[in-house]
């Protein structure tokens, strides 16, 4: 560890820092066993989401801030701020301070704490899934499964000591060369809307393993799930300054981007600001991850078993109302699967829309009404340039007067669907699923490989051999056969590819832990013979043997 001289140094230059948030703390006003478990009314006072620098929650000095609505009735629930430029100032400045002292903890240290991160993360699930449902709009269960897919990257990372072994080589005689992995420094995380607690937990876990810090902007729209994450991890004992939560939009991220201090962005979102921050990003020299758009497909042979091929595609259209990056928005029908189509549209009509809070719900909102809005309309554009409208979502209302403003739209079918439509060409991250028809499986490869996404693609047959041509032939970086959404588990990568990804590494996993750390070869030579012979001086390359 640290000498006391340097720790009461670094404590002394973070002093500053604390002398000035002191006055502005808060608290989170949920805990493990008090929690929302209902909608709130109009005239319910909006909370403040805070900043989290140096393990405190910090009220903002902004006088402006960004309203927060349920999806599913509008309200404003919340307040989140555009961080100050001082404040971001003072996030960095934490987080590269306490990179100094992070470092040095053992691995065995750290991963004691990553243990006791899981086992708060779990005690939680429920208050997480809770935020996550009034700020973001998923059914309750959906929640906690956003959480739980998270927490399984938390519990990978408990496998640190083993994942960050070294290498060791006598490579001449006396001489020996080592290959380690050392952590970056502060790691900058931007998070999206659709996963609140797992994309957070894509990256932190295995930033605190690797011995990194973290400056973290989750959405603007829905923050509460990481703000609780956080205060987990100091619970855990993660010190002060490893881990800080800024808030806002344009001015934040591009002071991550820009500040010299932050060595990597981790991304998830959509295109245009995948681009904008991957290309700047990278030509200031700092390694990027990021997870852009998507166009899932899953292809369906006559072989199948059709209930259950139904049953897993509803299920993977139209959960999290298809605001998930993996969501299947379009089904590629082979032969006379093409009459399976009535089958579908019957089964996800008793689907059930409603609030996230009621549990007979199936899916909830969209997250705001520009979605909405903007769902609707690639639907009509769609069925004005040919398309089918075989299940019409979007005259679904509320039967609760309540919910009537909130952003809902029913399960979608669209038939007849071609490339150049809006429904096929965007990804419209709404419950719209898209149908086209095809012969054979080689025309269904081909007709997916000619997507330019390429996150991820599924089929459903009965024949090994069917299956064995379409994982060799398909071009997805994520390919699931009989599983409609092909996501692996931590101890593999998140390996969306083609204009789905933007980088070299992909999210955890291996390649996580790869992106997250630097390489470095230490030789040594220790000459156990005596030196019995006249030493002369040489400018020529050594040579060992």
């Amino acid at each position: 560890m640290l000498s006391s001289l340097r720790l009461t140094i670094l404590s002394n230059q973070r002093s500053s820092i604390r002398l000035a948030t002191a006055i502005r703390r808060l608290n989170l006003g949920t805990t493990a066993t008090s929690y929302p478990t209902k909608h709130t009314g109009v005239n319910d006072e909006p909370y403040i989401t805070p900043s989290f620098i140096n393990n405190k929650f910090i009220k903002s000095e902004l006088s402006e801030w960004f309203d927060i609505h349920d999806p599913a009735t509008n309200h404003v629930v919340s307040k989140v701020p555009q961080s100050t430029p001082q404040e971001l100032e003072d996030a960095i400045t934490s987080a590269h301070e306490a990179f100094k002292i992070w470092k040095e903890y053992s691995v065995i240290k750290r991963q004691g704490i990553a243990f006791k991160f899981v086992q708060l993360l779990r005690e939680n699930m429920d208050r997480i899934a809770s935020v996550i449902v009034l700020e973001q709009g998923k059914t309750f269960p959906d929640a906690k499964g956003d959480v739980l897919r998270g927490l399984q990257v938390a519990e990978a990372a408990c496998n640190i000591t083993n994942d960050f072994k070294g290498e060791t080589l006598e490579v001449s005689t006396d001489m020996e060369t080592k290959l380690i992995r050392e952590p970056l420094g502060v790691v900058g995380s931007i998070c999206p809307f659709n996963f609140p607690a797992m994309v957070p937990l894509w990256a932190l876990p295995v930033v605190l393993a690797t011995g990194n810090t973290t400056v973290i902007k989750p959405s603007e729209r829905v923050p509460g799930a990481a703000m609780i994450i956080c205060e987990l991890a100091a619970q855990a004992g993660v010190p002060p300054g490893v881990i800080n939560i800024v808030h806002g939009k344009h001015e934040t991220v591009n002071k991550i981007i820009e500040d010299p201090r932050i060595k990597a962005i981790t991304f998830v979102g959509g295109d245009k600001a995948g681009k904008y921050i991957y290309e700047k990003a990278s030509a200031l020299g700092k390694r990027v991850q990021a997870n852009l758009g998507a166009k899932n497909h899953l292809i369906v042979l006559p072989d199948t078993d059709k209930k259950r091929f139904i049953n897993a595609l509803n299920g993977a259209a139209f959960g999290a109302a298809g605001q998930r990056c993996m969501a299947i928005s379009v089904l590629v029908t082979v032969g006379k699967t093409k009459e399976w189509v009535a089958d579908i549209i019957a089964d996800a009509k008793k689907l059930r829309v409603g609030s996230g809070f009621d549990p007979s719900s199936d899916l909830g909102p969209l997250i705001n009404p520009t979605s909405l809005t903007r769902s609707k309309e690639i639907i009509a554009d769609s069925v004005a340039a040919g398309a089918t409208l075989a299940l019409d979502g979007t005259k679904f209302v509320p039967s609760e007067e309540r919910f009537q403003k909130g952003n809902f739209l029913g399960p979608t079918i669209l038939t007849d669907v071609k490339p150049g439509m809006r429904c096929y060409d965007e990804e419209i991250f709404a419950p719209v699923l898209s149908v086209v028809n095809v012969d054979t499986l080689e025309e269904a490869v081909d007709f997916v490989n000619k997507n330019p996404y390429g996150n991820g693609v599924s089929l459903f047959t009965h024949s090994g051999p069917a299956a064995q041509y379409f994982t060799k032939n398909i071009e997805c970086g994520q390919v699931g056969v009989n599983v409609p959404i092909p996501v692996p588990l931590p101890m593999f990568s998140f390996t969306g590819s083609k204009a789905s990804f933007l980088g070299d590494l992909n999210f955890y996993g291996k390649n996580g832990l790869m992106f997250l750390t630097k390489p470095k070869t230490i030789t040594t030579l220790w000459k156990v013979d005596e030196i019995d012979e006249e030493l002369k001086p040489s400018t020529s390359m050594p040579v060992q043997h």
